[in-house]
């Protein structure tokens, strides 16, 4: 968010300090809302000053609540930053294309919390957070279709999945159906085992089959982008987090036995040696591992999860359970390793996973899950409807097409104005689908679909995310109140900008004007020229302390004093040379003005002081205090715009409904 967006929220939020509303408004009479107040020909409701109101507290305890005081404090800035909002839309600041850009950048993220979608996203996110508390161990047996497989050859590879689970359900042995039948490329090697693993480690529909099973437990046929799966569950225990190891490689070779005997000797006379006390592992690794990455840095290696390395070593560096401890030699397809436990933790919370969680999410078939649903509800709750003889016949036209000439054949037909589809009873013709196409304004990845199937469901999807968005802004009274306070304070940012803060920074006349006015405010109390050294090293207490005792106050006094010390030890101290007002410097206030060098002990620090020439009090110039000037100016145009706009505007307090309010919020 850029400074202009902070200073927006800043004004909104001038007297709160929270985005979420925690006061539940009270019911209204059945005759409808009564406005808090009205500022012209415009109710404003106690809904919008709670909502406002209601940072960081819900009001329901002693507490949380307010006194009178605060309350009609706060009851007078809002009733001034909506006086401010109405003077902006006025002056059409609502109409120009910068507030039109801006606001809808807004609205892009202040909605997300609202939508359909976010929700769905928020259960998979705690769903797959939830499974990564356990990690669960199986098998698999995967079927592949064959090349160009048709409906027939599909239905035979899931009949022959069926019949492997009933084989293995009546005794036969899973593994071994897994060597016999099973088209993974490892299975050769691990018979079907997959090890231990954890949410987000395997594709989204094995997963859920995984976790939905009971140790022993064989699934139906699940149909992944791979094949069949049948999957058996043998195991679930708790995640136990992440672990840091280091580790010593000795490499060998597949099917060299003499490569082997030596590799074995050697790892085993390494073993051997880190048995003795006076062995050092980061030595001795850095000596005989052949792991040329981490064999200088100790063989350290990035912590680990279940699932994340290879079984054979992920089993055994699990199984260390003391810091240091030091595994035996294990053996894995790169060769043999000693493993050393560095460190643990365990599964860190939802919210330090989150962003890790959701970007995985989005990356895999969840987020396809996620879309599909999303669509499915928008359908339902907006009364979708489509004309299946008109896409039928559309698609028949892009099949046999070119897109040009397609877009070309349907604007000729009759029923271009007919309807396509249909949303709460609001029909979009086919002449708004072509043109949508013809836009070319949205992402559409083709991929696998057909160019009309693509496009068509972008279509879909954009006019039941607009009906969505219209559904939250006519009838979700939560994003209805934030959207309005974000609303109101672009506005009430751009008349600030325009009529005060920018005006007080250029108008270098009116600057001069109103310091002429207001002369006696800026006045100067007495003043000293003052040196003043903050020792940073005690160890050269002394030495400074000699060099300053004797001396005057000077122009060339803090030359001298750099030269002779900061050029060797710049830490040594820091100086501030100028001249201060002494009552209200932080050093000076402590220092008697009857002396020329002192020493003052201040919050452990020492302190060397040396004092000039007093200038007693008196006014300031202009360019002395420019700055406190225009941030007084702004005040004071600020002040000037408000008396002026309650002169323009009628303002219409309803004391029952604001009594209503206080009763509420304040102490009582």
């Amino acid at each position: 968010m850029n400074i202009k967006y902070f200073y927006i929220t800043l004004l909104v939020l001038a007297f709160s300090c929270s985005p979420k509303t925690t006061i539940k408004p009270e019911d209204n009479q059945a005759k409808g809302p009564i406005p808090l107040l009205t500022i012209g020909n415009e109710d404003i409701f106690a809904d919008e000053f709670l909502h406002i109101l209601s940072k960081n507290r819900s009001f329901q305890t002693k507490e949380e609540q307010i006194s009178k005081k605060e309350f009609e404090d706060n009851f007078d800035l809002f009733v001034n930053f909506k006086l401010k909002v109405k003077e902006a839309e006025n002056e059409g600041l609502d109409e120009v294309d910068e507030f039109q850009k801006e606001f809808s950048m807004f609205k892009e993220d202040l909605i997300k919390p609202f939508l359909i979608k976010n929700s769905l996203q928020e259960g998979e996110l705690r769903k797959a957070y939830n499974r990564m508390q356990e990690v669960v161990k199986a098998s698999h047996i995967l079927l592949q279709f064959p090349m160009n497989a048709n409906g027939d050859d599909s239905l035979a590879v899931f009949r022959m999945a069926e019949k492997l689970k009933s084989d293995s359900e009546n005794g036969a042995n899973f593994n071994e159906l897994a060597v016999e039948y099973s088209e993974d490329p490892s299975v050769k090697d691990n018979k079907g085992s997959l090890g231990y693993f954890t949410a987000l480690q395997m594709v989204y529909q094995f997963e859920d089959a995984a976790y939905r099973l009971q140790p022993g437990q064989i699934s139906d046929p699940i149909l992944t982008e791979y094949g069949y799966h049948i999957i058996k569950l043998e195991d679930r225990k708790p995640n136990p987090g992440e672990i840091l190891v280091s580790h010593i490689l000795v490499r060998t070779q597949t099917n060299d036995p003499v490569v082997e005997e030596r590799a074995l000797r050697k790892v085993g006379d390494i073993y051997t040696e880190l048995q003795k006390s006076e062995s050092i592992w980061e030595e001795v690794c850095n000596m005989y591992s052949e792991d040329m990455g981490t064999k200088n840095t100790g063989g350290k290696l990035p912590w680990i999860g279940i699932g994340s390395v290879i079984p054979e070593f992920e089993k055994v560096a699990f199984n260390l359970s003391e810091i240091g401890e030091i595994s035996t030699p294990v053996k894995t397809p790169y060769g043999y390793h000693i493993i050393r436990l560095e460190d643990k933790k365990p599964i860190p919370s939802f919210d330090d996973m989150e962003e890790m969680i959701k970007s995985k999410i989005l990356r895999d078939s969840r987020s396809s899950l996620i879309k599909s649903q999303v669509s499915a509800i928008q359908k339902s709750r907006y009364s979708f409807d489509e004309n299946d003889q008109l896409l039928d016949s559309m698609r028949n036209i892009f099949k046999n097409n070119q897109k040009q000439t397609a877009i070309e054949q349907i604007a000729n037909k009759p029923w271009k104005e007919e309807m396509i589809i249909s949303i709460q009873g609001v029909q979009k013709p086919v002449s708004e689908f072509i043109k949508f196409i013809n836009e070319d304004s949205q992402i559409v990845r083709v991929g696998t679909k057909e160019y009309f199937t693509a496009w068509y469901d972008k279509f879909v999807e954009v006019n039941l995310n607009e009906a969505e968005e219209k559904d939250l802004e006519a009838n979700n009274k939560d994003y209805q109140l934030i959207l309005k306070e974000y609303r109101d304070g672009i506005l009430l940012f751009s008349l600030m900008n325009h009529k005060v803060w920018q005006k007080a920074l250029e108008d270098s006349l009116g600057q001069v004007a109103f310091f002429e006015e207001n002369r006696d405010k800026y006045q100067w109390d007495d003043r000293f020229e003052a040196l003043i050294v903050k020792m940073g090293k005690d160890s050269r207490k002394d030495a400074v302390r000699r060099f300053l005792a004797d001396k005057k106050y000077q122009d060339n006094l803090e030359t001298r004093l750099e030269n002779t010390f900061l050029n060797d030890d710049p830490l040594a101290f820091t100086i501030q040379n100028n001249i201060f007002e002494i009552g209200s410097h932080p050093v000076l206030s402590r220092a008697t003005t009857d002396k020329s060098f002192q020493e003052l002990n201040i919050d452990g620090k020492t302190h060397f002081v040396i004092l000039g020439n007093k200038i007693p009090a008196g006014p300031k110039k202009f360019e002395e205090t420019r700055g406190k000037v225009i941030q007084d100016y702004q005040e004071h145009l600020d002040k000037s715009m408000i008396a002026t706009l309650k002169e323009n505007y009628i303002i219409r307090i309803n004391e029952e409904e604001k009594n209503r309010v206080y009763d509420i919020v304040t102490k009582n």
